[in-house]
């Protein structure tokens, strides 16, 4: 009994992990899986379909990087960190939300939870991308 606890737990903790990582890539992720669904749907099978689905999101975020690298005007550098950032921080938004709606009674700091917990997810998708080359001087 106390192994399938720890069971639990661990499986909980791995599904954490794998929530905050597709709520971190949430663009290549809806990128990818859209692809994906658009493949499966023209007959290319499941396997094609996952293939197109994570080369495609493999592709977007080499695109945002690249262009986050490559240009230097500082309002489309922003822009493009927006355009990355901002679907991460929803997607964190939305996770935080749905684990604390039954565990926070209080409406306020739900809300004080989820804005914070978007604010992570969105400054951990940024540090993603901007660690994608090393800088040179």
């Amino acid at each position: 009994m106390v192994a399938v606890m720890f069971m639990s737990v661990a499986l909980i903790a791995l599904l954490c992990v794998l929530a905050y990582t597709l709520a971190i890539y949430a663009l290549p992720f809806m990128l990818g899986l859209t692809a994906a669904q658009f493949a499966y749907q023209t007959g290319s099978g499941l396997i094609g379909a996952g293939l197109v689905g994570l080369f495609s999101a493999g592709v977007a975020f080499g695109i945002l990087a690249v262009l986050f690298e490559t240009i230097r005007t500082p309002v489309i550098r922003l822009i493009v960190a927006l355009v990355f950032a901002a679907p991460a921080a929803v997607a964190g938004y939305a996770l935080i939300y749905g684990i604390t709606k039954e565990a926070v009674p209080s409406e306020i700091w739900r809300q004080i939870f989820c804005i914070v917990g978007g604010g992570v997810v969105g400054v951990s998708a940024l540090t993603r991308l901007a660690a994608g080359a090393p800088k040179t001087a």
